[in-house]
């Protein structure tokens, strides 16, 4: 669905990878949320970086396919003309300060018959537990603040309390507007069982054909979703990341993730007892030029490509066999079945 409205808005002509559900081509191939590979004829990954460079994938195709000659433009793509789709307001309703470090949670949609046209997003920080609910831009739907406002019940498994255990949203001036409705609860007790989170809303089409009132049920797991990503900022956190001083933080954001990355060997988002153990063996294999020091360029492995980085040649962990899955060996068209899990659509 998401490939299809995808191509629609873009008027493409080119094939798509789409993951499938479980996330299987992204596990496979390193687990990372912005990361980068070539793929030469045969199927072979010939360049892997853990973070996308553009100015450096453009030396490597240049190297590897040759210069182009004449680069292709907006233009030549002929891509068809659309007028914007009117949408509800953002940027009214102010979004909360949660506290840092929020992982994100797993969650399962209970079956409705009704689309889920708002989505859950749970996360948790010691005992504070974030909850946002937003809505789903494929649908082209609103909050209608004339109508009774979002609600929220959580039933918690035994030994387990929520506080707020219900909440409602507060009343939005404005008669419409398609920010996310955010709460913050705080947690007591912990549980193998999924807490149980109810939300009623009303859900209305930006074409103003409907205006239904829609009740979903969500099973939310302590448990961290690798795949959960981050939430998006707001504006203003935006802008503090633009200028000088935002790159800077992000200089320092992407180093701390270079180093989380270099000793979580298996992968799963946490440094053991083990890795903290196996901590210096894995630093001192950034140290290229064997100082005993390690450089920012060290750090972040620039400059290396493929697998020349220490961190895609450990001997074992999930993270370390993401190209040794058979499944995904091979990507050429015509031996296209072991890449199977990746032709699902999300």
């Amino acid at each position: 669905m998401h490939v299809d409205e995808a191509k629609r808005t873009l008027g493409s002509r080119i094939p798509w990878i789409c993951d499938n559900m479980d996330n299987d081509l992204k596990h496979a191939l390193g687990n990372r949320p912005n990361s980068e590979f070539i793929i030469d004829p045969d199927g072979k990954v010939v360049v892997s970086r853990e973070w996308s460079r553009p100015e450096e994938l453009r030396s490597d195709l240049e190297r590897l396919v040759g210069p182009v000659t004449k680069p292709t433009t907006i233009n030549d793509l002929q891509m068809p003309s659309r007028k914007p789709p009117q949408k509800a307001a953002t940027g009214i309703v102010k979004r909360i300060t949660v506290p840092g470090n929020m992982s994100p949670l797993k969650i399962t949609a209970r079956k409705s018959e009704t689309p889920h046209y708002a989505k859950l997003r749970a996360e948790m920080s010691g005992d504070q537990i974030y909850l946002g609910f937003f809505l789903d831009p494929l649908y082209k739907v609103h909050w209608n603040n004339k109508a009774p406002a979002l609600t929220f019940d959580i039933k918690t498994p035994t030994g387990v309390s929520v506080t707020p255990a219900t909440g409602t949203s507060e009343k939005v001036e404005v008669d419409a507007d398609a920010d996310p409705r955010e709460f913050l609860v705080t947690l007591d007790g912990r549980s193998s069982d999924p807490m149980l989170v109810t939300v009623k809303y009303f859900a209305c089409d930006d074409a103003e054909t409907f205006c239904i009132p829609v009740e979903q049920e969500y099973e939310v797991s302590f448990e961290r979703d690798r795949d959960g990503g981050s939430r998006r900022q707001s504006g203003d956190r935006m802008a503090q990341n633009r200028g000088s001083s935002g790159r800077a933080r992000m200089s320092e954001m992407m180093q701390r993730m270079a180093i989380m990355r270099t000793l979580d060997i298996n992968g799963d988002g946490e440094i053991s007892a083990e890795e903290i153990e196996a901590a210096p063996e894995s630093l001192h294999q950034l140290d290229k030029d064997s100082n005993d020091r390690l450089s920012t360029d060290e750090i972040r492995g620039q400059g290396r490509g493929g697998f020349g980085d220490p961190r895609f040649r450990r001997p074992s962990g999930p993270s370390m066999q993401r190209f040794g899955d058979p499944r995904f060996r091979n990507f050429a068209p015509e031996r296209n079945a072991p890449a199977e899990p990746a032709n699902g659509s999300r």
